[in-house]
């Protein structure tokens, strides 16, 4: 079975890549806007607190050509947690 769905680019994107990265084709638009934000220290991404706002800004983790696997092993974490804020 084919797994293209896991990866996508958008290099006509404006900010394309919004990350530095060591090789742009391997960058990884799927989660543009990272899904894992919200378990805020608990999403497993390179992150800090500044002025106690989650900055991403250094994160590669949801850009990454495997990052698929990683992301949606989290999505139930994220289900409770909107759960909870409802």
């Amino acid at each position: 079975m084919s797994e293209h769905y896991k990866f996508f680019q958008n290099k006509k994107c404006e900010y394309f890549p919004c990350h530095k990265v060591s090789n742009n084709d391997d960058f990884n638009c799927l989660f543009c806007y990272c899904p894992l934000y919200m378990l805020q220290d608990k999403c497993g991404g390179n992150f800090k607190y500044t002025n106690n706002v989650k900055d991403c800004s250094e994160c590669t983790l949801p850009h990454g050509r495997s990052s698929h696997d990683f992301i949606m092993s989290k999505m139930k974490l994220v289900i409770a947690k909107g759960s909870e804020q409802s």
